[in-house]
């Protein structure tokens, strides 16, 4: 079974590699991460306040009745079809495989099975991914996917032994050329995170890499873009925008 909590479509890549491109999302629900520390605020269906990062509702499994459960991928595929007309060059568009973390998915054979209805019909296809599950390369089309690997500091608050996995890192790059890294970060959180980002770098195959300022708003995103930027450049590193929430704050489905 698959669990989706929202498709949507059609939209632009917000964030990474891929900032601007035309995009439809496929977000799956449930997550092996917290992220408390990004301190995103928000209420349950059952009304308990947390924090969380900003896909809370794709993470906290208080939120699974807005979920909808998939046993075949082409009905995922339907849906996708339908977002797709609204697009004149669809071979262009990124299908985007986001969470929540969809690598937990990744023994399903329908999972597989979207994947590769992608890849043959010639589609980007991204999978954003927190990267601190072990998964296999088994096939060949695998080797195709672009992994935005997200992969979590201390700010988040998860401990150092769950959220960095050296062993997943080095296999996705060796059998993905094009797949990076990107961090999240504070403005109150630079040089500690620039020590932590050189520690994971100096043990895996090399990568761009990718900074990105902290924020669920675009106020949040202005506050952190400048010294985020900065720091990118001081230490060679790329700098990403979050484009979606600059010009759509926390919305969903866009």
């Amino acid at each position: 079974m698959l669990e989706v909590n929202e498709i949507f479509g059609p939209t632009i890549q917000g964030e990474g590699k891929l900032i601007g491109s035309p995009s439809i999302f496929i977000r799956f629900g449930k997550c092996n991460f917290k992220c408390v520390g990004f301190n995103v605020e928000y209420e349950t269906p059952s009304g308990k306040k947390k924090c969380a990062c900003d896909s809370y509702y794709a993470v906290d499994i208080e939120f699974k009745d807005s979920w909808k459960s998939y046993d075949n991928h082409l009905d995922i595929v339907n849906e996708v079809d339908k977002l797709l007309e609204n697009y004149s060059y669809k071979n262009i568009v990124d299908i985007v495989i986001t969470g929540g973390e969809p690598l937990l998915y990744w023994n399903n054979q329908e999972f597989q099975n979207l994947i590769k209805h992608y890849i043959n019909k010639n589609h980007k296809l991204t999978i954003e991914t927190n990267a601190s599950l072990n998964i296999d390369f088994q096939e060949e089309y695998q080797k195709n996917i672009l992994f935005s690997m997200s992969v979590k500091l201390s700010n988040s608050l998860e401990p150092l032994k769950k959220r960095v996995n050296k062993i997943s890192l080095t296999k996705i790059l060796e059998n993905s050329k094009e797949s990076y890294l990107k961090f999240v970060i504070g403005d109150d959180f630079l040089e500690n995170a620039i020590n932590e980002i050189e520690d994971i770098l100096k043990d895996i195959p090399k990568c761009e890499v990718y900074l990105m300022p902290l924020g669920d708003n675009s106020k949040t995103i202005d506050d952190n873009s400048k010294e985020v930027v900065n720091l990118a450049i001081k230490y060679g590193f790329k700098y990403s925008d979050r484009l979606h929430i600059r010009l759509w704050d926390n919305k969903r489905g866009v």
